[in-house]
């Protein structure tokens, strides 16, 4: 269909409004293409030859085309007939939604549609952005259909049938002990609060020994109260990783506090990476107040 390849590739993202045209746009930023929203298309041809002769190297670039082009949309083929002279390679992908679903996109976030006439009809915006859609939507390489997707099978479909690429399924989780006399950490999914645990700090050869020694996490894990924690917690946090993983996200943040982030909290974060490392888990463990002492 396309005759070269070029420096660069091009997705242009268009479609009818609502239909997730900046949720495809942020997956794709997410994998690294460098993306822009809303281009005039009668620019698209230079941004095309800025990429070719960018310092930064762009090979992979994004185009997000809709609607609030105005009248400038109607410039949209004499800037692919551009594209195809020039022998730029690019892939276009529709993304629709029936008319149903998108009236309830827009009434559930209150937005008017661009192009709803006087008496401010969704139905009627709708019609005329398909009538002006039509041309491109028959000429797109792809046409994804979201009236039935979540976000995550979106970027499921993406992944699978637009970049001919397998989902890893990876998630990567990040353990933090804190202490709470310093903030919880802002970046946390789950917050579990050790403070009740038997604390090596009343110990006086423990007191000012951190729970990454052999000693102090002895002490803490010898008490049936701590093994009891670590086993509920465990079946929680694996329990939560496995539903996070089906929704899509690529990070989660565990954090385990207790009041200064030198005993307590050390321990229960390091073994409880032991748990999710021994799941099949990559796991980093961050104890953020080691260096605040007691």
């Amino acid at each position: 269909m396309r005759r070269k390849t070029a420096k660069a590739t091009f997705y242009i993202i268009t479609g009818l409004s609502g239909a997730g045209k900046t949720f495809a746009n942020k997956c794709f930023e997410d994998m690294g293409y460098y993306c822009v929203d809303n281009l005039p298309p009668a620019l698209i041809p230079n941004f095309a030859e800025l990429c070719a002769h960018s310092t930064r190297e762009i090979t992979k670039a994004v185009l997000v085309l809709d609607i609030r082009g105005g009248r400038f949309f109607d410039d949209v083929f004499k800037a692919l007939d551009v594209l195809d002279k020039e022998k730029y390679k690019y892939y276009i992908l529709f993304l629709d939604a029936s008319d149903e679903v998108l009236i309830r996109r827009y009434k559930e976030t209150r937005r008017a549609h661009p192009l709803a006439g006087p008496d401010g009809s969704i139905q009627s915006g709708l019609d005329e952005e398909r009538r002006k859609l039509r041309r491109i939507m028959e000429r797109a390489d792809y046409h994804v259909d979201t009236s039935r997707m979540t976000p995550w099978d979106l970027k499921r479909e993406l992944l699978r049938t637009v970049l001919g690429e397998k989902d890893s399924g990876r998630l990567d989780v990040t353990i933090i002990s804190f202490g709470y006399k310093y903030g919880i950490p802002l970046e946390s999914d789950l917050v579990f609060d050790v403070r009740f645990l038997p604390n090596p700090f009343y110990q006086p050869e423990l007191k000012n020994v951190g729970g990454g020694s052999k000693k102090v996490a002895g002490f803490v894990m010898r008490h049936r109260v701590s093994r009891s924690f670590m086993k509920r917690v465990s079946d929680l946090v694996l329990f939560s990783l496995s539903h996070a993983k089906e929704e899509g996200k690529e990070n989660f943040v565990v954090s385990v506090g207790c009041t200064g982030g030198f005993h307590r909290s050390v321990v229960i974060a390091d073994e409880l990476k032991k748990v999710l490392s021994g799941n099949g888990y990559g796991v980093k463990v961050v104890h953020r107040d080691m260096r605040s002492g007691v």
